[in-house]
Parts: structure tokens; C-alpha cells; sequence
């Protein structure tokens, strides 16, 4: 084997980053591979992500992931950035080469798509308007992911609607700001909606929209995870709307990475997703 002899190192630099399920998914891979290594959760404080990202060379680390608060800061420390990651303005996932550069890039978008297309095959992204509630970084690769896919108009619903439209005018797809007091109105003839927010989250309240006019063919998903089913995808379940929970989106963001550190396309499987909603 390729790494025989070497003990291979990666993991997930946020701030918090103890509740990050990450660990588990990413040494679940090492033991399927049988490889020698482990990924660990680094616990840095938003001061010291500069040095952290830094240290990784000497550590002897593959590369990281990135999560809450560090995906947009890290563009200032590494050396490269992806087309992907520059578009988002996050990056997600560092790699460090050889000479102890650093590459950065976003697989969330990658991990949004490929849980759709895992768990609704026969989703066409170009079927009608899209809604996405939100405007954050979530939001960002989502429609980065979906405009890959061809999307034709994505509605942005958010509480501030400036924020909306300064990712509509970065954006080459074409995108319309919404409102939240219009949110339920531009649900009409939606074929999809995308919940970005942390509301419907374990301890946060109840996303407030009202699916009355969303077509029942229309999919609905939702990027939060813990739940695994949030009040948003209970209503459009009770409904008749096919849905799609969050968490699919955390393993396959995974996979980008494990090829660029160790070469290698690790499976996103049922024992593994069963290990993780265990856990939640």
C-alpha cells in the first residue's frame, strides 16, 4: 500500500468544534481502508487560525477541514484557492502539498448536490424555481450547487433582503430577492425549497413559513441535520411533499477531501450514515 508505513493525519479546525460529528465519519473511513491514521478535532480560537493553519506542515497533517467561525477568514492564510472556493468566499477544506502550501476549497456545495441526487435520483434542477431561505455561507454553496446543475431561477428569501442581493449580483445565475414578509407568497410554483438557516435547529425556533402554496410535487429540503427531521420537513412530509434531511450533505462534503489528502473515493454507506444518526 501506497502509505504503508506512515501514519496518516487530518481533521476539522472550528471554534467550537467538539460537537463536530466529523471525527467519527472521517476515522470510520480509516478503519474501512485500513489505514494507519486518525482525524482529530482541533479546537482553535479565531486568533490563532493563522498559526494552526500553519503548523499543519510540520504537524505532518494531510490538510483540515473547516467549519463555524474559520471558512471565510482562512482565505487570508492559505496559498491557493479554488474557483469554487474564491466564488463562495469560504473555503471549507485545506489541503497541504508537499512544500507546505496550502490549498483551499469548498466541497459543501459538492456535498449538497450529491445528497440530493442519493436520496430523490430523479430531481431535475432546471424543473421550475428554486426557493432558498437564507444567505449565509449555507446558502452560498447551495446555489453554487444548484447553478452547476443548471438551475434557470433561484427565489433568495432572506430577513435582510440587501444580503439577498449582494449574492444575487456575484452570482451568473439568475437570482431574485425576496422579501421575508413575501416568503410564502414566492413558494408558488416552486419545484424545489432549500431551508440554509439554523432555525428549525435543536434549541432554535421553528422555520416560519407556510408550504399552503408550494406545489405537493415540489422536494424540500433542509441543510440542518439535528434534527434529523425539522418541523419544516414534517410539515412538507405530512403534506405529501418528497423530502430530503441534512445530513447526507455532511458525509459526501467528506469525499472531496479524502481524494485530494490520500487519493482515494471512500463510499458514503448505509452502516455509515446508521453510525451517525445514532449519535444524534
Amino acid at each position: 500500500m501506497a502509505y504503508a508505513g506512515r501514519f496518516l493525519l487530518a481533521g476539522v479546525m472550528g471554534w467550537p468544534v467538539m460537537h463536530s460529528k466529523s471525527p467519527m465519519l472521517h476515522n470510520y473511513w480509516f478503519q474501512q481502508y485500513g489505514l494507519s491514521g486518525t482525524y482529530v478535532p482541533l479546537a482553535i480560537e479565531p486568533s490563532g487560525l493563522g498559526a494552526a493553519l500553519r503548523a499543519l506542515h510540520p504537524l505532518g497533517f494531510a490538510g483540515c477541514n473547516l467549519t463555524i467561525p474559520h471558512k471565510q477568514e482562512a482565505l487570508k492564510f492559505v496559498d491557493e484557492i479554488d474557483p469554487v472556493g474564491r466564488s463562495m468566499g469560504a473555503i471549507s477544506c485545506v489541503v497541504v502539498r508537499p512544500d507546505g502550501s496550502l490549498r483551499g476549497s469548498n466541497n459543501d456545495g459538492y456535498g449538497f448536490i450529491e445528497n440530493i441526487l442519493e436520496h430523490a435520483p430523479q430531481t431535475r434542477f432546471d424543473a421550475g424555481p428554486i426557493a432558498v431561505l437564507g444567505a449565509g455561507g449555507g446558502a452560498r454553496a447551495v446555489i453554487w450547487g444548484l447553478a452547476e446543475r443548471g438551475a434557470k431561477e433561484i427565489r433568495l428569501i432572506n430577513r435582510t433582503k440587501a444580503r439577498a442581493q449582494q449574492i444575487a449580483d456575484e452570482f451568473s445565475v439568475s437570482i431574485k430577492p425576496v422579501d421575508w414578509a413575501d416568503r410564502n407568497l414566492a413558494l408558488e410554483d416552486c419545484s424545489m425549497v432549500v431551508n440554509t438557516t439554523s432555525q428549525g435547529m435543536v434549541g432554535m425556533a421553528p422555520l416560519d413559513v407556510d408550504l399552503a402554496r408550494l406545489p405537493r410535487h415540489a422536494l424540500v429540503t433542509d441543510i440542518v441535520y439535528t434534527p434529523l427531521e425539522t418541523p419544516l420537513l414534517r410539515a412538507a412530509r405530512q403534506r405529501g411533499n418528497p423530502t430530503v434531511d441534512g445530513l447526507g450533505m455532511l458525509l459526501h462534503q467528506a469525499r472531496p477531501a479524502w481524494q485530494a489528502w490520500f487519493n482515494l473515493d471512500p463510499k458514503v454507506t448505509p452502516e455509515l450514515r446508521a453510525m451517525i444518526e445514532a449519535t444524534l
